[in-house]
């Protein structure tokens, strides 16, 4: 790509050349303080609607109307199958095979689903590792997890917390707090991209590192899916989740998905909490006592599909899909939040007035840039948002601006970075 131009006009070739740019007009753009659509930077929080999906759960409605129970078995939806009609997209979006991966419930239950399972803590293997800062979630499930085995969470969990003067985690010393704890480590859980700050990790290196030592190893992917190219299989992660209302554009409080590797895929040994969904569909209407879990992740399913959430995910999914799917995403987002970076960066601030936080090299961070605020971080987000910006506000002082390839424009960034550059006149 040429050198990146603050103009408008610039941004416009860009978003000529755009092969995703139709896209846009997929979606439905809440409107600005001036009733003209906003610039929305807060995908990372809660996507944007796609025009689908009222007409993906007006079926769903039609069918129940029309058909009651006979639904689950009656043509057009089969709700008796429904989860399974996004099993290979959602293979493909996180670079897994389809026995690896189910979509059910919502991304916490899943999580604590997950952990049931691959925390196993004994008298000597007990510590799980996660990232310190880690979204509420995953701190209050683990700290639960970890009491339910008796165990203290000051004592079992072990924080990760960057370098003095660091905002991000590096590689290597994750891998060498892994090595450092030894036998001594259960599991490993993180996040594939940190919200706060939006760092991405090195999966494939996190996960090399934890079975290095006899651990398992997982990821909470809330962040990640529909953001970044996956590759679970090939990084031989053991467990992952996410949830699909944010990159993926899936609605608020929208179904998640659930990966886990083949090599789990025949373990009715492994311990995990049943439910009837999961059971082998053979014999499942017979009501049988005795678990006999499905292979693959299906075996985690606790109950019957949530039509109404899946059928709007269905739509979004199929989206990322006509768009060439997580490679071409991937692309637009580099230079999306490429150029948001490069805006941000020739503001001619104050020194520590503004500072990005997430990292500068493309392959460690998602579609997110986190500007810490040193000063007046409100009154700047207040200010964004009357210029029709809507981006997301973490306390104490860190403001999310997240580019969507799907719907974000290259006149969206330069339109930000112009008020940016209004509001750094004004604050000289």
């Amino acid at each position: 790509m040429t050198a990146y131009q603050p103009t408008p006009e610039f941004a416009a070739s860009l978003d000529a050349q755009d092969p995703l740019r139709g896209f846009r007009d997929r979606f439905h753009i809440p409107a600005g303080p001036d009733g003209r659509p906003s610039i929305y930077l807060c995908g990372n929080s809660l996507g944007l609607m796609p025009k689908t999906a009222r007409a993906a759960v007006e079926q769903e409605f039609h069918s129940w109307a029309t058909l009651g129970v006979e639904g689950h078995f009656e043509d057009p939806s089969q709700w008796m199958h429904y989860h399974e009609t996004l099993t290979e997209a959602s293979a493909r979006l996180v670079g897994a095979k389809p026995v690896e991966v189910v979509v059910m419930n919502n991304l916490t239950t899943n999580l604590h689903l997950l952990l049931v399972s691959f925390y196993r803590p004994t008298v000597t293997r007990y510590k799980v590792l996660m990232e310190g800062g880690a979204f509420p979630s995953d701190q209050y499930a683990l700290e639960s997890q970890v009491r339910l085995h008796g165990l203290a969470p000051d004592e079992a969990i072990v924080e990760l917390v960057p370098r003095p003067g660091e905002h991000t985690l590096r590689t290597e010393d994750i891998e060498a707090k892994i090595q450092e704890l030894g036998a001594s480590l259960a599991t490993v859980i993180l996040g594939g991209v940190n919200y706060y700050t939006g760092q991405a990790f090195d999966m494939a290196a996190i996960t090399r590192a934890g079975h290095a030592v006899g651990a398992t190893v997982g990821f909470d992917l809330a962040h990640a899916a529909g953001n970044l190219e996956l590759h679970l299989h090939d990084w031989d992660v053991d467990f992952a989740c996410w949830c699909t209302y944010k990159y993926l554009n899936s609605g608020p409080g929208g179904t998640s998905g659930v990966y886990v590797h083949e090599r789990f895929a025949n373990r009715p040994d492994l311990p995990r909490l049943a439910g009837w969904w999961g059971h082998d569909p053979t014999d499942r209407f017979q009501m049988k006592k005795g678990f006999r879990p499905m292979p693959g992740a299906a075996g985690w399913q606790l109950s019957n599909a949530q039509i109404f959430p899946m059928a709007i995910h269905r739509a979004a999914l199929a989206l990322v899909e006509e768009a060439g799917g997580m490679a071409a995403l991937r692309r637009k987002s580099e230079q999306l939040t490429g150029y948001l970076d490069y805006l941000l960066r020739r503001l001619e601030l104050p020194a520590g007035t503004l500072e990005i936080i997430t990292p500068a090299e493309p392959a460690a961070r998602g579609g997110q840039l986190s500007v810490l605020v040193h000063r007046g971080g409100r009154a700047l987000f207040d200010f964004l948002a009357r210029q029709g910006i809507i981006a997301d506000w973490r306390e104490p002082n860190v403001i999310r601006l997240a580019p969507v390839p799907l719907y974000n424009s290259f006149a969206d960034v330069q339109q930000t970075g112009a008020a940016l550059e209004k509001w750094a006149a004004q604050a000289e």
